[in-house]
């Protein structure tokens, strides 16, 4: 079975809180892939069969996700090992859109991945996805998000500013940023983790990594240095190392595993994606017990 994906835009209403929607339906080639976070939130509701999924760090959890699941705003890479055949519809949120999109705190999903029920939404639209064509499900999708639309936070605006400013220039400073907005750089920390989750420290150094990702090109040699002072590391062992920290791998990994595992005309819309192992590594979740689908972690 090929492998099928389609992406779907915001509305108008929709789009400052959220990033895009997506479906995607068939068999990986390989085991499991790391996924290099992006600053958001998502949500994906599982239409097919269970798929695995963890994320790392501090609040690392893990669960065997029969109807979906959350993972919210990170600074590792999170894991997914589907156990046959996937079909999702994702939610991207933007940064700043969890609270107003999901209703739920982006702070409380800090780092970790929770069941698709968190979601007071979740579950009924689950149901009314089951046997209906990927547009309409895009448009169920995004009829529920904009009616159930919450009004954006306190200091939203300034917050989704900052935002933008990071994007466009991960470099930026988080002074320079805080004096642009006229607070206090502590003032701005405080603001931008309640409606992020995030720092605006981490942020920045997500969206720099996902910047040198989208750059790369797979089937090229790289020059390391280069790109490391042209994305603003000191030097190619900063980069590294940060590039370890989100990724999960090595720069070099990274290419051996993209080029080992996707075809050529994947390697640009794989950007942050690890693949690794073989189908042969994934236990068949017939084998498993039904009430240890939405377990924690493997550890």
């Amino acid at each position: 079975m090929s492998f099928e994906f389609e992406r779907c835009a915001a509305t108008p209403r929709l789009a400052p809180f959220l990033d895009s929607l997506w479906w995607a339906r068939g068999r990986i080639e390989y085991a499991r892939e790391q996924i290099a976070p992006t600053g958001a939130t998502v949500v994906v509701i599982n239409l097919g069969d269970v798929i695995y999924h963890e994320t790392f760090g501090a609040r690392a959890s893990g669960i065997e996700a029969e109807t979906g699941w959350i993972t919210g705003p990170h600074d590792r890479p999170s894991l997914n090992e589907p156990r046959g055949e996937t079909h999702c519809y994702g939610i991207v949120t933007r940064p700043v859109g969890c609270e107003s999109l999901l209703g739920i705190d982006p702070r409380t999903l800090r780092g970790s991945v929770e069941p698709l029920v968190r979601w007071s939404a979740g579950l009924s639209l689950r149901d009314r996805l089951r046997d209906v064509s990927t547009e309409r499900g895009f448009e169920i999708l995004l009829e529920s998000l904009e009616s159930d639309l919450a009004d954006a936070p306190r200091g939203f605006e300034r917050i989704q500013q900052a935002v933008v400013w990071l994007e466009d220039d991960p470099r930026v400073g988080v002074s320079t940023v805080a004096d642009r907005l006229g607070i206090s750089h502590a003032y701005l920390d405080r603001e931008f983790s309640r409606i992020t989750g995030l720092s605006p420290r981490r942020l920045a150094a997500i969206l720099r990594v996902r910047r040198l990702l989208e750059e790369i090109d797979v089937a090229a040699e790289q020059d390391w240095v280069d790109l490391a002072v042209r994305h603003g590391w000191y030097d190619q062992s900063h980069m590294i190392r940060d590039f370890k920290r989100y990724t999960g791998v090595s720069p070099e990994a990274y290419l051996e595993a993209q080029r080992a595992h996707l075809a050529p005309s994947e390697f640009g819309d794989a950007s942050g994606f690890v693949p690794e192992g073989h189908r042969s590594d994934v236990k068949s979740i017939q084998d498993e017990p039904v009430d240890s689908r939405e377990a924690g972690p493997r550890r």
